[in-house]
């Protein structure tokens, strides 16, 4: 079993970091495997809640920053094109700020699933103590009460651990946890009662936590991350969507219009002027040049309304109401 405590700094670097998902995708399916243990004291569920709107709000302003300088290089420099790629980056600012605030939900999922480990008044007095010697996080003149929580619950994770257990621990803040005007990748050797145990491991920021987990699962933790980069996409631009939207209506109107003929030669309904049927064929026949005779239907039920959902679909991301589909 690998055993694995997270600071609060190195979860709120993975949630605003572009690639936080090839580091919690697999944390997640590993967890659900049982494999890999979260061990999360509720003192970090509660400064990752209390940093989250900040954080969220610099990666919101920093997503914002960028279209706003594309925008003035556009402004400057687009020639023609200008007003589309403007009308395009008003498209997708929402989208890529949507995307870029899904690590910090998932993020808060998986320190939600495991149950809160609750320091004890064991660990309590030990902090007391190590704040006595001045010992790390102790060394600095500042609060380092929630640091030296963290260390002594994971010193005694490590205790519990059996034999073959790995026990890691993945920080980004050196100050506190690392050695002092040197590596910044090794303990400060007030820790080393710890990490001289072959069996627990010092890991420095999302580099560290990645390359320990990658020492313990090998080829699989790079599977699962080859996995991720396969299915994160870039959002649909305006036009693509713009593109599709037409097609449909094209296709939804085309077939409609197959009906209203087939209607009208049963005397069902009323035939349609002739100037306006051979303006309805002229259409049709164009409809049958964009996109081939054998792909406008007619379909059975099934694929008939799946043309329909494709449709209302990209209406409701365009602005309309759900299962608006009138042609």
């Amino acid at each position: 079993m690998l055993r694995l405590l997270v600071d609060t700094s190195v979860w709120l670097d993975m949630a605003k970091h572009r690639d936080g998902q090839k580091l919690i995708v697999p944390i997640r399916v590993l967890c659900f495997q049982k494999r890999l243990q979260l061990i999360v004291p509720s003192l970090i569920v509660d400064e990752f809640e209390r940093n989250r709107p900040r954080v969220e709000a610099s990666v919101s302003a920093s997503v914002a920053e960028r279209i706003r300088q594309l925008k003035n290089d556009l402004k400057e420099y687009g020639g023609n094109q200008r007003e589309q790629w403007l009308e395009e980056m008003s498209h997708r600012l929402p989208l890529l700020s949507a995307l870029s605030l899904r690590n910090f939900k998932e993020i808060k999922d998986l320190l939600d699933h495991p149950t809160a480990v609750e320091p004890t008044v064991r660990q309590r007095a030990s902090v007391v103590q190590r704040a006595l010697d001045k010992k790390a996080p102790f060394h600095l003149a500042k609060n380092s009460v929630a640091d030296a929580l963290l260390i002594e619950v994971f010193r005694s994770v490590l205790k519990r651990s059996r034999a073959s257990d790995i026990c890691l621990f993945a920080t980004s803040n050196h100050q506190d946890f690392s050695l002092q005007n040197g590596d910044r990748r090794k303990p400060h050797p007030d820790f080393d009662d710890i990490f001289t145990d072959q069996r627990a491991h010092y890991l420095m920021g999302l580099e560290g936590l990645a390359s320990g987990l990658r020492e313990h699962f090998g080829e699989e933790f790079e599977e699962l991350v080859e996995e991720v980069e396969l299915v994160q996409e870039e959002p649909r631009t305006l036009v693509e969507i713009l593109e599709a939207e037409r097609e449909y209506f094209d296709k939804v109107w085309y077939v409609r219009s197959l009906i209203r003929q087939e209607r009208e030669e049963r005397g069902e309904v009323d035939l349609v002027p002739e100037d306006l049927a051979s303006q309805r064929e002229a259409a049709m026949r164009r409809i049958e040049d964009r996109y081939g005779a054998d792909n406008v239907g007619p379909w059975d039920d099934w694929g008939w309304g799946f043309v329909h959902g494709k449709l209302s679909a990209l209406r409701w991301v365009l602005g309309s109401e759900w299962d608006f589909l009138d042609t």
